[in-house]
């Protein structure tokens, strides 16, 4: 067909009708195509809930080893009229313990207990500072999972899974949401104490991009371990090293499409606008007395953890998506009310302080603040030195444990779940672990059914395939 035929045949304005699917596809793809680089590019750019959430960031404050929910939130005083004799078979048949025999003998505890607030929420006399936000907080005493061991346990409650290499729960909240901060992580881990036993699994990405991990940072110095540049590096000279690095990974990563190198990039970026930023979130000389002092950031022992504290409010202030300290450990086998006590000493002030700091700043309402460990303690007592006076400990229990949230779209001033006069089996409400993660996952505005990732052919999520959300717990 020649040019005069054609004409003949067809107008202009019939070729582009006939072809403006065709046209407008091609548009479309090249729209879309700028999107997805802007998207891997800054993997953190914010994004929208599935639905709206009332929550806008989360704190997880995460205390390692299990603290004794008997001891802190869960009076059982019907332990009295056992205590030194062995809980009958019927209560402790297929008990699965990490140590002790199920016939070892009850310990009941020696801690007071007494009701706060409005709420009549009753907190032991460990925390009695938190005692003092008691209506602004609701305790779940109906917690379980199925991992009696620590690194088990610690997956269950952050990964959702017993298995290693699956994302966090803060990886997975990054993941759907992004970050409205631009000069820092969109996820960032503090730690005090000892080191914990499930260590970067805690915060790891998993299979989801590496941007999504949990930054670890430190509480003096450099937030950041080599964060600063070596003498002699200026920042135009570092400046010019990144440009180049940057043109060569943005050249690989449209050949290969590979978000690994988009992370890579945005790694870069993001470490090169923190040098600017991270001094300044740890300079606390704008901070007024007051407000040191609430937190305890200057004295022992709640220095370390207050100063944590209050770097995750300043964080959160700062638009990071998610902020999880951790604390270790209350692994308490041994001793239990003094270990217990010293943990109670170094973490009762500063958490609460940061629950009332948040809410005279107006930003309670919109932060998820939730603490707990990975189980619980048993009733029953562990003895590993018989020779030691007051050598009496607990064993881990993760039939029925106990938490406690704040903010962010949870009801507040209220008791969840009910245990046995033992403190031994759930009567009512029992919450599983991915019960808990899907509704602080709705608490954020997302739906944990639809957040997932398509990884070896099989769409994952935190929950897993189960998980429900527990209305009871929303405000």
């Amino acid at each position: 067909m020649n040019e005069r035929t054609f004409r003949q045949i067809s107008t202009r304005r019939n070729f582009f009708r006939d072809a403006a699917g065709g046209i407008g596809t091609i548009a479309l793809a090249q729209l879309l195509q700028k999107e997805l680089r802007a998207e891997t590019t800054n993997p953190l750019a914010p994004r929208k809930p599935h639905f709206p959430g009332k929550a806008k960031n989360i704190i997880f404050l995460f205390q390692e080893g299990g603290p004794s929910q008997l001891d802190l939130f869960d009076p059982k005083p019907e332990l009295a009229k056992w205590d030194g004799k062995p809980l009958p078979d019927s209560l402790t048949k297929n008990l699965q313990l990490a140590f002790i025999k199920p016939t070892a003998a009850v310990l009941a505890s020696r801690r007071q207990f007494r009701k706060y607030g409005q709420s009549g929420i009753e907190i032991s006399d460990y925390l009695p500072h938190l005692g003092t936000v008691a209506d602004d907080i609701t305790v779940v005493r109906s917690m379980h999972t199925e991992a009696f061991n620590h690194h088990p346990g610690q997956l269950m409650l952050f990964a959702g899974t017993l298995q290693v290499g699956r994302p966090s729960l803060g990886s997975w909240v990054v993941y759907g949401l992004g970050s409205e901060s631009q000069n820092l992580p969109g996820f960032v881990v503090l730690s005090s104490g000892a080191g914990t036993s499930g260590g970067e699994s805690n915060f790891s990405s998993g299979f989801l991009p590496s941007t999504y991990s949990g930054t670890m940072f430190r509480g003096s110095g450099d937030p950041i371990l080599y964060l600063s540049n070596p003498p002699g590096v200026t920042q135009d000279v570092q400046r010019a090293s990144l440009d180049a690095l940057r043109d060569l990974n943005q050249e690989h990563l449209e050949k290969t499409g590979d978000r690994e190198i988009a992370s890579r990039i945005n790694s870069y970026e993001l470490a090169f606008r923190m040098q600017m930023s991270a001094p300044e979130l740890l300079d606390f000389s704008k901070e007024s007395p007051a407000t040191l002092e609430m937190y305890g950031v200057d004295k022992e022992p709640t220095k370390p953890y207050a100063t944590n504290c209050l770097l995750a409010r300043r964080l959160v202030e700062r638009g990071v998506r998610c902020v999880m300290l951790m604390h270790a450990s209350w692994d308490d086998h041994t001793q239990i009310d003094k270990k217990l006590k010293k943990n109670c000493d170094i973490t009762d002030q500063p958490v609460a302080a940061l629950i009332k700091d948040l809410k005279q700043r107006g930003m309670l309402e919109d932060t998820l603040v939730v603490w707990g460990g990975e189980f619980g303690r048993t009733p029953m007592c562990e003895i590993r030195n018989p020779s030691e006076a007051d050598n009496a400990g607990r064993d881990h229990h993760p039939v029925a444990f106990s938490m406690f949230m704040a903010g962010g779209g949870i009801k507040p001033g209220q008791t969840v779940g009910k245990t046995d006069d033992l403190c031994f089996h759930i009567e009512e409400d029992p919450i599983h672990i991915h019960d808990l993660q899907a509704t602080l996952l709705n608490c954020l505005g997302l739906e944990h059914t639809r957040l997932t990732y398509n990884y070896m052919g099989r769409d994952f999520r935190l929950t897993d395939v189960e998980g429900k959300v527990v209305n009871k717990l929303l405000a």
